[in-house]
């Protein structure tokens, strides 16, 4: 944990008491102490029914973690929460393997349920990349087509990855990817989809908070002021796909 915290970019910690002092008054505390902890930060284990994971639930089980329940989830969405602080060992990608779970997370769970996605529905996932959202939804239910759009080239690629990771073949014909402008889609494909989930890109404070590299940091800080424009830019298209 002392080498963690050793990590901690200085300048981007400054600019977060400074600003979210200001936002937060006493709160920023608390979520300070959470934020430059990753000890203290909870994951969720979202298993994949395109695998058998009986023996990844003894193995869960075994470790602390509940399945998350209630009655408006769908039967057929397992994700499992531990109540303790840590992270369960993720699985390397393999080229032809399909991984049995997938860690996120357990809030990025409420967009996938909330859109409510039926069988045979067309859903556009917007801002894609990694890919753990769309992974979800597959779990919720099985689209008529899946649309996952990612503009960034490097994201697309990891996008790309965790698809074949978790998809297996016969099941990807219903999958297109593509890596346009989430804010130009609405102009050449107008009413074209049941449901959008739209994950905008933010300032993901929690990861860049440990960035090596200051300049880049720096950048970043000054990019976060555009991003709510970009935002409500997505969200205004989304209306119309």
């Amino acid at each position: 944990m002392a080498r963690l915290k050793r990590q901690i970019c200085r300048l981007v910690l400054d600019y977060f008491d400074k600003t979210y002092t200001n936002e937060l008054g006493d709160q920023w505390q608390t979520v300070r102490e959470v934020l430059t902890a990753p000890g203290l930060w909870q994951y969720a284990v979202l298993l994949n029914n395109f695998q058998n994971h009986t023996e990844t639930r003894k193995h869960l089980r075994m470790h602390g973690y509940d399945q998350l329940t209630h009655p408006t989830f769908p039967e057929s969405l397992h994700c499992y929460i531990n109540r303790n602080p840590g992270k369960f060992p993720g699985q390397r990608h393999q080229k032809g393997m399909i991984k049995e779970y997938y860690i996120l997370n357990a809030s990025s769970i409420l967009p996938v349920l909330a859109l409510d996605v039926k069988h045979g529905e067309t859903v556009l996932d917007m801002c894609a990349a990694p890919g753990g959202k769309s992974i979800a939804l597959l779990q919720c239910a099985s689209p008529g087509h899946l649309h996952c759009n990612e503009p960034d080239f490097h994201r697309s690629r990891w996008l790309q990855e965790t698809l074949e990771s978790f998809v297996p073949l016969p099941h990807r014909n219903v999958i297109s990817t593509t890596e346009l402008d989430g804010r130009l889609i609405g102009r050449t494909n107008a009413n074209t989809y049941h449901k959008v989930l739209v994950d905008a890109p933010c300032s993901n404070d929690r990861s860049w908070l440990f960035s090596s590299d200051v300049q880049q940091a720096a950048e970043r800080i000054s990019q976060r002021r555009t991003l709510p424009a970009i935002q409500t830019e997505l969200l205004r298209n989304s209306y119309h796909v």
